[in-house]
Order: C-alpha cells, then sequence, then structure tokens
C-alpha cells in the first residue's frame, strides 16, 4: 500500500477515547475559559476603552502608577530569576540524593500554596523587622529588609519557589542519568556536562516555572503589604495602588492600571513562550 494511503487510513481511524469527541471538548473547552477568563479580561478592556485614548494615558502614565509598575515588574522579575537558579538547586537536591528529611523537605516545598498569603505577610515582616529575629541582625550590619523593595523581593520569593522546583522536578526523575555517564566517559567536565547535556533539557521546564512564578510575583497581594511599607514611590505596588484608587471610589484610574498591567503581563509572558517555543524546537524537547 502507498505511503499516502497508509497515512490517509491512519487518520480515518481513530483510537477509542474515554473523553468524548473533539467537537464536544472543544466547545466545553471554550465555553469554560470565555467565563473564566475571557469574558472578565474583555470587561477590563471595554471599561478601559470608554476612558478615551488621552484620559486613559494621562492616568496610567501617572507618576506614581509608573512607579508602582516598576516596583511591581521590577520585583517580580528579580525573585523570579532568584527562583530560577535556586529552584532548579532544590529539585536537584530532592530528586539526586536521599538523606534523612528528605520527604519532610519534599513536603515543605509546597507550604507556600497552602498558606494563606496575609499569614505569610506577616510572618516574614515580623522576621524581617528592625527588631525581627533576622531583621536585626541584618540592621546591625546596616542591611534593611523590610520596608523596602527587597522585603517585596523576599515575599515574591517565598510565594514563587513551589512553582520552579514542582515543574523543574519531574524533569529531573525523567532525565537519563546515562547521558551524563556518557558524557563523562567521553572526558566532557562537570561543567561542559551541566551545560551542554542537562540545562537543555531542563529549559523549557525552566521556562515555564520562571514565567509561572512572575506571573505570580506581578499580582501577588496578601505576601507583600505587610513587609513592603507600602510608602508611595518607594516600596507601594501596582495591585495595592489598584485597590487604593477603588478605595477613592477611582474607578478610571484603577481601570487604566489594571488594563496596563493586563497588557504588560501578556506581552511578557508570551515574550516567554515564545522563547519556550525556540527552545523546543533548538534542543529537540517537543
Amino acid at each position: 500500500m502507498p505511503p499516502a494511503a497508509i497515512a490517509a487510513r491512519r487518520w480515518r481511524v481513530r483510537a477509542p477515547s474515554v473523553l468524548p469527541g473533539f467537537g464536544l471538548t472543544l466547545g466545553f473547552t471554550l465555553t469554560y475559559l470565555t467565563l473564566i477568563v475571557f469574558v472578565p479580561l474583555s470587561g477590563l478592556a471595554w471599561h478601559s476603552a470608554t476612558l478615551g485614548w488621552e484620559n486613559f494615558w494621562s492616568l496610567a502614565l501617572a507618576p506614581r502608577t509608573v512607579q508602582a509598575l516598576r516596583i511591581s515588574f521590577g520585583t517580580a522579575l528579580i525573585a523570579a530569576i532568584v527562583n530560577a537558579i535556586f529552584g532548579t538547586l532544590v529539585a536537584w537536591v530532592l530528586v539526586r540524593y536521599r538523606f534523612p528529611g528528605r520527604r519532610l523537605l519534599d513536603a515543605a516545598v509546597d507550604l507556600p500554596f497552602a498558606l494563606p498569603t496575609a499569614v505569610a505577610g506577616i510572618a516574614l515582616a515580623a522576621l524581617y523587622a528592625p527588631n525581627g529575629w533576622i531583621g536585626q541582625p541584618l540592621a546591625d550590619l546596616g542591611l534593611t529588609v523590610a520596608y523596602t523593595p527587597v522585603g517585596i523581593v523576599v515575599a515574591l520569593v517565598f510565594v514563587g519557589l513551589p512553582f520552579v522546583v514542582r515543574t523543574v522536578q519531574p524533569v529531573l526523575q525523567d532525565l537519563d542519568r546515562e547521558v551524563e555517564e556518557a558524557a563523562a566517559t567521553l572526558g566532557a567536565s562537570r561543567a561542559r556536562t551541566l551545560r551542554s547535556v542537562i540545562l537543555p533539557a531542563l529549559a523549557p521546564a525552566l521556562l515555564t516555572g520562571f514565567a509561572l512564578a512572575f506571573a505570580r510575583g506581578v499580582g501577588e497581594y496578601g505576601s507583600v503589604i505587610f513587609i513592603a511599607g507600602n510608602i508611595p514611590f518607594v516600596s507601594e505596588i501596582a495591585p495595592l495602588l489598584i485597590v487604593i484608587r477603588l478605595e477613592e471610589f477611582n474607578t478610571a484610574a484603577a481601570t487604566a492600571i489594571g488594563a496596563v498591567m493586563l497588557m504588560l503581563s501578556f506581552g511578557l509572558l508570551l515574550l516567554i513562550n515564545l522563547i519556550q517555543g525556540w527552545s523546543r524546537r533548538r534542543f529537540g524537547h517537543g
């Protein structure tokens, strides 16, 4: 039988599935995403459009708004980079080594998922305050964490770590160690093996974890407001500024800030996804 006929026959004969057909499942998917994601975001975009371009940009480019956006996205980016590095190390230790208390440590990674963010913020503020257990020794060294952007980074590192660990960990578990042994047999150093064998395999998962940690950091509120100090132009984050504008009954300003956050977040996540797709094609893992 010609190859084209074999391919056509394979296309027509579908394996049985436990789920309904493509049309029904696609309909459920689009309906669910429309109700949960597209409708609220479309409402935000529509309300922003009613402001008019001149009014919208005057609200979005107000100095206090720009600084709050810079703090939110800047601290989220720094925290995501820190989590990408140390989250990968944590995942490596949990996968490659066996030691007493490993299961306890593995469970502790998920603690930020279960812990209310307000509780985490209060605990971090108490620890890193100038009179706290950690903040006081740092203050003696001239370092201030609480009520500064550094405190925001600490809080975002705390809430974002599980995203990187839980994304990278399964890939490390499935990574064939024989490839590393083959590289060592061929004379590759540990650094060369890490750079040429391990990191390319981890790149897509690492970028996914980075994107998730970054997205969580941009919109984080509860764990940040207690340790940030919320000082305008110093440690005020964009989500808090939205709440402030709403409490002032300034819905237009809150809408403009939310729309700008939506555009910036979507653009950055799209860029990360494009880089992730390129890494999959480049290194042959997708």
